[in-house]
C-alpha cells in the first residue's frame, strides 16, 4: 500500500512540475520578445546594423549555368617603381570577368569586345598603381579594385567577379 501511495504522490509532483514550467515558459517567452522588440527599436534610433537583414554588400551566389566568361589576355602592365629601385617592372596578365547572364544589364553590356579599350584603361589605372612587392602580396585586393572600376563604369553589377587567371611580374 505504501508503494501505490509513493507513487501517486510521485505523480502528483510531475503534473505540479510540468504545470509549473509551462508557466515559468510562458512567462518568459514573452518578456524576451518584448526586450528583442526594444533592442531593436533602440539599434533603429542610432543606426546600428544588427546583422540579421541581407546588406547590399553580400553577394548572391550565381548558379554556374547562369555564368558567362570573358577573358582580355596578355595585357602587359608597367608597375610603379619603389624608392631606390632602379629597375622597370611590369605585370602581364590575364583578367576573366564572370558575368551573371540572367541579369537585366547582361543583354545590353555583355558583349564585352566592343568596349574592350576601355576596360583595359580602367585595368591598366589600377595594376600601374601598385608596386611589385605590392602586387605580388595582394593580388586579391587589385581584382576587387578592377571589379569596382568596371561595375561602376557600366553602372551595374552583372559582372559580378574578376580573377587574375595568369599573372606574371617581372
Amino acid at each position: 500500500m505504501k508503494k501505490n501511495l509513493i507513487s501517486i504522490v510521485i505523480l502528483a509532483l510531475l503534473i505540479v512540475n510540468v504545470v509549473l514550467s509551462s508557466v515559468t515558459l510562458i512567462s518568459v517567452t514573452g518578456t524576451n520578445k518584448k526586450t528583442a522588440a526594444l533592442v531593436g527599436d533602440i539599434a533603429a534610433a542610432i543606426s546600428i546594423d544588427l546583422g540579421e537583414d541581407g546588406s547590399e554588400e553580400e553577394q548572391e551566389t550565381v548558379p554556374m549555368s547562369d555564368v558567362v566568361t570573358y577573358d582580355i589576355a596578355d595585357l602587359t602592365i608597367p608597375l610603379e617603381s619603389t624608392d631606390g629601385d632602379t629597375a622597370n617592372h611590369a605585370a602581364v596578365i590575364t583578367v576573366t570577368f564572370s558575368m551573371n547572364s540572367k541579369d537585366k544589364d547582361y543583354k545590353a553590356y555583355g558583349d564585352l569586345s566592343t568596349r574592350e579599350s576601355l576596360i583595359k584603361g580602367e585595368i591598366n589605372d589600377v595594376v600601374s598603381s601598385y608596386t611589385l612587392e605590392d602586387i605580388k602580396v595582394s593580388s586579391s585586393e587589385v581584382e576587387q579594385q578592377i571589379l569596382e572600376r568596371v561595375q561602376k563604369m557600366f553602372d551595374s553589377k552583372f559582372i559580378f567577379n574578376v580573377t587574375l587567371s595568369s599573372a606574371l611580374y617581372q
